[in-house]
This record gives C-alpha cells, sequence and structure tokens, in this order.
C-alpha cells in the first residue's frame, strides 16, 4: 500500500526531524528542497500527502500549491514560518488542507496528517451519494452536477457533503471546521470562508453561489 508522503521544505534539518517521525509511524518519505525539484517529484510518483513550505527557491510554495491543485485532490498540509492572517486564508484559498505554522511539533504534524488522511479514507456504506442534481463521488472527490462533473480538495468535499446532508439547514462556520477537519483549526473558523468560496467558483462559476447560501450572522446552506 503506497504511504509515501512527499516533504517540499528548503530548511533540511527540519526535512530529518519530519522524516524521522514519519518513518517511525510507518510512512514513506520523500523530500525536494526547492520549487521545481518538488514539482518534477510530484510529477513522478503519487504521494498520498504533500507537506509543504511557502519560502521556497526557484518556484514558491504558494504557486506550488496552485499547480499541484488544478491537477489533483492529493491532501496539502502547508507548514511554514509565515503566520499571518493573509497567509493563512491565501494557503487555504489555493487549496491547502491544512496550515501549521513554525516553530512546530513533530508530534502534531504527524496528528494532523492522520486526521487528513482519516478523512479521505473514510468508510461511506456507499461510493457515492446522490442530493437532487448533485452526485457526490467520495472515492474520487467529485461532484457531478447535470452533465458537468469538477473535482474537489479532501476538505472542499466534507463541507460539500454536510452542507448537501441537510439542505436548508444552517451550518454554522465552527459546525463545518470540525467536520472538515475533525480537530480545531487554531480556531480559526474563517477558514471556513475560504474553502467556501473556492466551492462557489466550482460549482457555479461564480461566487455569488444560487447552491450555497449565506445565512448572515449564522452560516451557511445548501439549497437544492
Amino acid at each position: 500500500m503506497n504511504q509515501n508522503i512527499y516533504i517540499i521544505e528548503d530548511e533540511t534539518k527540519i526535512i530529518a526531524i519530519c522524516r524521522d517521525y514519519l518513518i517511525a509511524d510507518g510512512f514513506e518519505v520523500v523530500s525536494a528542497t526547492d520549487g521545481y525539484s518538488g514539482m518534477e517529484l510530484f510529477h513522478s510518483t503519487n504521494p498520498i500527502l504533500i507537506i509543504l513550505d511557502l519560502m521556497l527557491p526557484v518556484i514558491d510554495g504558494y504557486e506550488i500549491c496552485k499547480r499541484i491543485r488544478s491537477e489533483s485532490a492529493v491532501p496539502i498540509i502547508i507548514l511554514t514560518a509565515r503566520h499571518t492572517e493573509t497567509d493563512k486564508l491565501l494557503g487555504l484559498e489555493l487549496g491547502a488542507d491544512d496550515y501549521i505554522t513554525k516553530p512546530f511539533s513533530p508530534r502534531e504534524l504527524v496528528a494532523r496528517i492522520r486526521t487528513v488522511l482519516r478523512r479521505v479514507k473514510s468508510d461511506l456504506s456507499m461510493t457515492g451519494q446522490s442530493e437532487g442534481t448533485f452526485h457526490l463521488d467520495r472515492d474520487h472527490f467529485r461532484v457531478k452536477i447535470n452533465d458537468g462533473e469538477i473535482t474537489l480538495t479532501p476538505t472542499e468535499f466534507d463541507i460539500l457533503e454536510t452542507l448537501c446532508s441537510q439542505p436548508g439547514q444552517i451550518f454554522s462556520r465552527s459546525q463545518l471546521l470540525s467536520v472538515a477537519r475533525g480537530i480545531t483549526f487554531e480556531s480559526y473558523e474563517r477558514a471556513i470562508d475560504s474553502h467556501i468560496r473556492n466551492l462557489r467558483r466550482k460549482i457555479d462559476n461564480d461566487e455569488d453561489s444560487k447552491h450555497i447560501i449565506t445565512v448572515h450572522g449564522f452560516g451557511y446552506k445548501f439549497v437544492e
């Protein structure tokens, strides 16, 4: 079974620390120290998850995240010294599934990886669920809308699946955050807004979605 985790990070000491903890937890680790090598690595094999620094030589982490996300729904965890709200929102808007700031706990990193992978591999009684014109394909993180098809990240899929499960029901940001991650993401509820914007763009090609409705002061709901 593929257990490859990619680390794209320019600090060799951090790579070594992450590798030791991940190998001890049963993963296999492959690494690259610049953005160009990271993209070559991504195209050469198939990882189950990518740990990505933002401040990389040649191609920065934001661009790497954008390129990977345009091709794949593989989970991405950003690991970086950039810790402002703007940095976090931009990383999430580009499709990252989690965001960890340095200095960090290697044990927490492994726990976050396990949480993301549990969501990816979570068992459903059916591989797909239909909600009106939507068909949710859990195996491939795809949504079929009438004759069209879009690919979502694992986090985007979990949020949409939750909203679709009870059309018209209002879900708060904290509820969606808990469902999407299984842990409190540094109480960073505004992260949900970034994922909602991405979902709206993908589903309706517009941030003014007719399916995912904002209920001001409460949260979001799905309208068939």
